[in-house]
């Protein structure tokens, strides 16, 4: 029961990584320049998730500004929402069902400590 539980909080965990790095990449998906990130999952042993959080550092789109200095060529964020809101769709799904792992293991433990007594 420990490794459901374990296992449990190290997804919720993980896919909270997942859901704030899907979060900070809409909030900047306007900002010039901006990299999105991108968080892997990787196997931990015994039981478990690793998160690594990284830079994807492809360009973004291009678009002629009116500055200071004339017209100019500026960088936009290479953030897609036609990426972002299913991804965090996706991430949300697998974040409640780490919750509900976790509630089904406290079920369990409280219905044992109760037959105990």
């Amino acid at each position: 029961m420990i490794s459901a539980v374990n296992s449990a909080l190290s997804g919720l965990q993980a896919f909270g990584n997942k859901i704030n790095s899907n979060a900070n990449n809409v909030a900047n998906v306007s900002s010039e320049g901006y990299k999105k990130t991108r968080v892997t999952l990787s196997n931990r042993a015994p039981e478990g998730v690793k998160a690594s959080v990284e830079t994807i550092d492809s360009p973004g789109n291009m678009r002629l500004e009116d500055t200071n200095n004339g017209r100019t060529m500026v960088e936009l964020s290479n953030v897609e929402l036609s990426e972002e809101i299913p991804d965090s769709q996706v991430n949300s799904r697998f974040y409640q069902a780490n919750l509900k792992t976790l509630q089904t293991a406290d079920k369990m433990t409280s219905s044992l400590l109760d037959i105990k007594v």
